[in-house]
């Protein structure tokens, strides 16, 4: 009796810690609109996440050393896929669509990690998954309203498609992995990798710094642009990662995939709150026939598979993410 009441309560636990991972993911877009609306170059946003949560994640970095000399390729695909592009195409895409549209599109990478399982490692794929990606496909063509002609910003649209690409990248990468390597050694090394590689890109000594001493406005409310960035960098990004890493851990990474899809409500949500984005009539049925697709799935993925996102990021961002 008493290791089925302490499975149940490491099962319970394990829920908590994913669902609070997805709300602090979901977070990521709603905080990072004000500083871009601001006049802070999404690249820029990107690089501020990126390098401040590879800042707080150093001392994990320096305590799993050995990890960089056992699995280089690895730790250099996740810093480039999953942490510095789908933060970087999520902040890229928000900056055109809206926050929950953006993060939509961004989670049908779980739908592109299917076509990869049956076309090219050529394994079969359940009826639940094909449903999955069928009613994905649906719920973007009302997301987009394809009958009036495509409505939102195509360039956007395009960029949140690439941030569906990397977060796909994060689950084969996380397959790829398996139990070899400490998930919090991937994720140090993957962000101080990500901030290299996007130091390069987002060129920061051109960042007006004095933007971020400014003000913004979130929720109708003025206030310092270091919440938003603090936000990100804190909550969005370290505690986010480090929460889902407990989640995976304590369940199954189908019920933590899942648990993880409360992410695209809650920017949803906080957009709807914070920014005033409202989507319309067909577009809310859209988004929840995505939701119910890409759930759909990413349940039907077994074991390693399936291993659930964060980006953002984004927000989406990732959830950049993953969220961003």
């Amino acid at each position: 009796m008493a290791p089925t009441d302490a499975g149940g309560r490491h099962r319970a636990s394990g829920l908590a810690f994913a669902c609070a991972s997805a709300l602090a993911f979901g977070g990521s877009g709603p905080f990072a609109r004000p500083l871009i609306d601001a006049g802070v170059d999404p690249l820029h946003v990107t690089w501020l996440r990126v390098t401040g949560a590879a800042l707080v994640l150093l001392p994990v970095a320096v305590r799993h050393r050995r990890v960089l000399r056992t699995h280089p390729w690895l730790l250099l695909a996740y810093g480039v896929f999953p942490m510095a592009g789908v933060q970087a195409f999520y902040f890229a895409s928000i900056s055109r669509i809206p926050v929950g549209v953006a993060l939509l599109i961004e989670f049908l990478g779980p739908v592109l990690v299917l076509g990869w399982i049956r076309i090219v490692r050529r394994h079969p794929v359940s009826r639940a998954a094909t449903l999955g990606v069928i009613l994905a496909v649906a719920g973007l063509a009302c997301l987009v309203e394809v009958w009036a002609g495509v409505r939102l910003d195509a360039l956007g649209l395009a960029l949140a498609l690439g941030a569906a690409a990397c977060q796909a990248g994060y689950f084969l990468l996380g397959d790829a992995a398996g139990d070899e390597v400490d998930p919090l050694a991937v994720i140090s090394y993957g962000a101080l990798i990500a901030t290299v590689l996007i130091t390069v890109i987002a060129a920061p000594w051109n960042l007006p710094w004095h933007l971020l001493a400014g003000e913004v406005e979130i929720a109708g409310a003025t206030t310092s642009a270091l919440v938003s960035l603090v936000w990100l960098v804190v909550v969005s990004t370290a505690v986010a990662y480090a929460l889902g890493v407990v989640a995976i851990r304590r369940l199954s990474p189908a019920v933590a995939g899942a648990v993880a899809y409360l992410e695209v409500v809650t920017a949803i949500v906080l957009a709807w709150l914070m920014l005033g984005e409202a989507l319309s009539v067909p577009q809310m049925i859209g988004a929840a026939i995505v939701v119910a697709g890409a759930f759909i799935a990413q349940t039907s993925v077994p074991g390693t598979a399936a291993v659930p996102s964060p980006s953002p990021v984004p927000d989406t961002e990732p959830s950049a993410h993953p969220g961003p």
